[in-house]
């Protein structure tokens, strides 16, 4: 029988076992609960606090309350009225996810990071060193806790879907362990919509031919399926009901874009308003890159107007690059180009795509480039974060902030600064996914 394990059992509880699936409980949030210690055991929502804002993250005592991630945080607060609402800290999280991801990596070599909170491993090498899957898994949520102060879960199985299922299931703070022998008692209870592919319309589909759980759709013929949401599809999710799932953990996958957003807390006409917000997430979003080591081909830029219609605009550059400037003025000429006169607009974006391994070596010199210059200062300015926090030293375009208040975040006034205060403007909500 599957089921959650502890040190000491014997060997035979893993057989067949080889992937892993770790992942942080309710990460930004527990992150937020250990610098803030006197919040521990309360509800606590991560998110932006105003009309448009949207939590990103809860703690289990808010989640009791039926608060989750991408809903509204006005919702949210009406179903948990005594919730502390945190601005998040997305600098703080990848921290602190670096380090759990070295960990990983000091395991197994074989580690495919998902996202800042979670990632498959591959230990089938490790046993002669750490002892067999179970033992491995508890020894990975015994350090994350002693090194992080935080908990995660754990999923131990033969195939990656069957691991992350059975992570998902052991949560908060707990190991279960689903065998190949045992997959299909573990699988075919579960409701369709645990199936990945299965999204609300799928679901829908599903339901309305009476397939409500796994076992369900798994004793319908391939073909039924095909015909009822599409070959493609109607074939995975037949092979996933069977516990069928061939896919190898694929160590380091390279990022193949980053950036960052921003929905206005109301629309906004004006485009030095519209610039100065560009040239934040600019900063943001190479910032990322610096920090995963990488270079960017391509720009974009994405503009959402307030009646919802939102459009794009890219351009590769002729040298990849990882300067917050060079991406702003990229950014900037995009925008400018699209010869707006004073339209409503309700969010913006900054992405870089094409990504590239940074190689210092490699790096491509402009004929008459001084030799210490923007990039300089901006690898500064990320020692100065990682020492005194996320927005320490910034552009001077940046340090007064007069614009439209963002969405989820008081007024603009309330984040002023004064030089030689450089921690007054800290706290920008993450993206969605902790």
């Amino acid at each position: 029988m599957f089921g959650r394990w502890g040190v000491g059992v014997v060997s035979e509880r893993s057989a067949g076992c080889r992937v892993l699936h770790v992942d942080m409980d309710a990460f930004f949030a527990s992150v937020e609960v250990r610098r803030h210690p006197e919040l521990a055991g309360t509800p606590v929502i991560v998110g932006g606090a105003g009309n448009r804002g949207v939590v990103t993250s809860a703690t289990y005592e808010a989640r009791r309350y039926g608060v989750h991630s991408a809903m509204p945080t006005a919702r949210a607060l009406r179903l948990c009225p005594t919730a502390t609402v945190l601005p998040g800290d997305l600098a703080l999280y990848s921290e602190v996810s670096r380090s759990v991801m070295a960990l990983f990596r000091s395991i197994t070599p074989l580690v495919e990071p998902l996202s800042l909170d979670e990632a498959f491993l591959d230990v089938s090498g490790s046993g002669r060193r750490l002892g067999d899957p179970v033992a491995i898994g508890e020894y990975i949520r015994a350090r994350v806790f002693d090194e992080q102060g935080i908990t995660c879960s754990v999923g131990v199985a033969g195939t990656k879907f069957v691991a992350k299922l059975a992570s998902t299931r052991s949560k908060p703070d707990g190991l279960l362990v689903v065998r190949p022998a045992e997959v299909m008692e573990f699988l075919h209870p579960l409701p369709v919509s645990a199936l990945w592919g299965v999204g609300a319309k799928t679901e829908e589909v599903l339901l309305r031919l009476g397939l409500r759980t796994v076992g369900d759709l798994a004793h319908v013929p391939a073909r039924t399926l095909q015909r009822a949401v599409g070959q493609a599809a109607g074939t995975h999710l037949h092979e996933l009901a069977w516990g069928r799932d061939p896919r190898r953990v694929v160590p380091d996958e390279p990022d193949r874009s980053t950036g960052a957003e921003e929905t206005f807390g109301t629309d906004v006409d004006d485009p030095t308003v519209i610039h100065r917000e560009l040239l934040h997430l600019a900063e943001r979003t190479a910032g990322r890159l610096r920090s995963t080591g990488h270079l960017t081909r391509t720009v974009s830029i994405k503009v959402r107007f307030a009646d919802f219609t939102t459009i794009t605009r890219s351009r590769t550059l002729k040298v990849p690059t990882d300067v917050g400037q060079e991406l702003y003025d990229t950014a900037r000429a995009l925008f400018d180009a699209l010869g707006l006169d004073r339209a409503r607009i309700r969010l913006v974006g900054v992405r870089a795509e094409g990504l590239v391994k940074a190689d210092a070596t490699a790096r491509q010199l402009e004929l008459g480039a001084r030799e210490h210059g923007r990039r300089d200062a901006e690898l500064a300015a990320d020692r100065a974060a990682r020492r005194f926090g996320a927005g320490a030293v910034r552009p001077a375009t940046l340090l007064t902030r007069t614009q439209v208040p963002r969405a989820g975040r008081p007024p603009a006034a309330a984040f002023r600064e004064r030089p030689g205060d450089p921690g007054q403007a800290r706290g920008r909500a993450p993206q969605p996914g902790g």
